[in-house]
């Protein structure tokens, strides 16, 4: 297993300068939050990708997952999603996911990861119906994904359409596809009353990355320093080594904007403290 730190956390640095920083603290991953400020796919030109490989490939930093979850550029955290009532605003979705696999061929990265369909709002629609409205928008996506060799990580999050993971492999079972697959965030199945050190056995020909970040008691969907909650992440690591996961664990502390560094910093600092480790 490999260790990363989200971009997600830097949206007060430019993407240059959180990969210097990253680096500096030691970490040999990277995500990058395929939004503003950093790598909205429609905002870079041929010169600034080739550039960002140079800069990685001098800091010999790899990047573990292309987050193109959120849509500030032209929305915020889960809008336009992949089920809204507007076909439009579902074009929209669709368009910037084909905008992310095309960036992620470029960098030479294999996988990116998106929201579960989006939040269920009171638009007349049943949960079966949303679930075959966001079916085909991944199945407009997936073509481009098996040609440039990338794979859809669909995320589930507390509160939108797929949260936890029955609903998932009901989901994922309509796919005859090796290019979906699941972004395992282990604090959102967490929030939702899953064991994430149980619930990964029944998932793992599905994990291609994985999200770190712990809980309260409460199971507040708050993102935590780690050690700050109460997932016990060292049993969750020793099941990710028993099902034979050998891919990057990337630490997501969003909402430490204000002090991402030392979000950094400590998260480093807490694998390194694991006796299992």
């Amino acid at each position: 297993m490999e260790f990363a730190f989200s971009t997600n956390a830097f949206k007060k640095f430019s993407l240059k300068d959180t990969i210097n920083i990253l680096s500096e603290i030691g970490y040999n991953g990277i995500e990058i939050l395929c939004d503003i400020p950093h790598a909205y796919p429609k905002n870079l030109t041929n010169s600034d990708i080739n550039e960002l490989k140079q800069m990685l490939s001098n800091l010999k930093i790899s990047i573990s997952n292309l987050n193109a979850f959120t849509l500030f550029a032209i929305g915020d955290t889960h809008h336009p999603s992949w089920i809204e009532n507007d076909i439009e605003f579902r074009k929209m979705r669709i368009d910037h996911t084909l905008d992310c696999i095309k960036l992620a061929r470029k960098l030479g990265v294999s996988n990116i990861s998106t929201e579960p369909g989006g939040p269920v709002n009171s638009q007349g629609l049943s949960e079966k119906e949303l679930l075959r409205i966001f079916e085909n928008g991944i199945n407009e996506v997936l073509k481009t994904a098996e040609d440039e060799n990338v794979t859809v990580l669909v995320e589930p999050e507390p509160g939108l359409l797929i949260e936890n993971s029955e609903q998932f492999i009901n989901f994922i079972k309509n796919f005859d596809s090796k290019h979906i697959g699941l972004n395992f965030d282990i604090g959102h199945f967490f929030c939702v009353g899953e064991d994430p050190s149980q619930v990964i056995y029944k998932l793992s020909e599905y994990v291609r990355h994985v999200h770190l970040e712990d809980i309260a008691a409460d199971r507040t969907h708050h993102h935590l320093m780690l050690g700050e909650g109460a997932i016990d992440i060292e049993s969750v690591f020793r099941s990710m080594k028993d099902i034979g996961y050998e891919g990057f664990i990337t630490i997501e502390l969003y909402p430490y904007q204000e002090s991402p560094i030392n979000a950094a910093k400590n998260g480093l600092k807490f694998i390194k403290s694991l006796d299992y480790l």
